[in-house]
């Protein structure tokens, strides 16, 4: 099954000021979801954030702080398990696509405790990141395990778009140059 953008809500977890610089290929994994987060504005796609221990690890990234509509802070590694969760998914959105970091805390849990729920999540691999890329790797891996399907940045912009007559396609396309 394709993503939709009339069904997607697209998650950034935890890509936070203090926190990337220590992600490995930080920048890339950054880059990526500011790709879908514009796309995802192109496409009216929600879009929407959380921030662990935002005390701590800063707010999120310049490149992406514009873009949420939502941020909600927590302590918690699954962004589930806090109060007010169920308010960063609007009604009728039930395909959660997910980018951000840690791979294998934060992203992993919050995957998992989705899919926990019967939520269809489609996790962007390139848009998210690890200090060890062995840790990525192994939550990519767990992740599609637990029915989470893993999936690129650039699958997913064609997926919400469908067609190359979509009234975006070229604006979405310049995002790709």
């Amino acid at each position: 099954m394709l993503a939709t953008a009339s069904r997607s809500i697209l998650l950034l977890v935890d890509l936070q000021e203090r926190l990337m610089p220590a992600i490995d290929d930080g920048q890339a994994v950054v880059g990526r979801a500011a790709l879908l987060a514009e796309a995802a504005g192109l496409l009216d796609v929600p879009v929407a954030a959380t921030e662990q221990y935002p005390q701590g690890l800063g707010p999120t990234v310049p490149e992406l702080a514009a873009f949420p509509q939502l941020v909600m802070p927590k302590t918690a590694f699954s962004a589930v398990a806090e109060p007010g969760f169920d308010m960063l998914l609007p009604p009728g959105r039930d395909e959660v696509v997910v980018a951000g970091a840690e791979a294998h805390v934060c992203v992993l849990q919050t995957v998992i405790a989705l899919r926990e729920r019967d939520v269809r999540v489609v996790l962007v691999a390139d848009a998210v990141g690890s200090r060890r890329p062995s840790d990525r790797a192994a939550a990519l891996e767990r992740a599609r395990e637990h029915g989470a399907e893993v999936v690129t940045s650039e699958m997913v912009l064609f997926e919400w778009m469908r067609d190359s007559h979509h009234p975006r396609f070229r604006e979405v396309s310049k995002l790709l140059r």
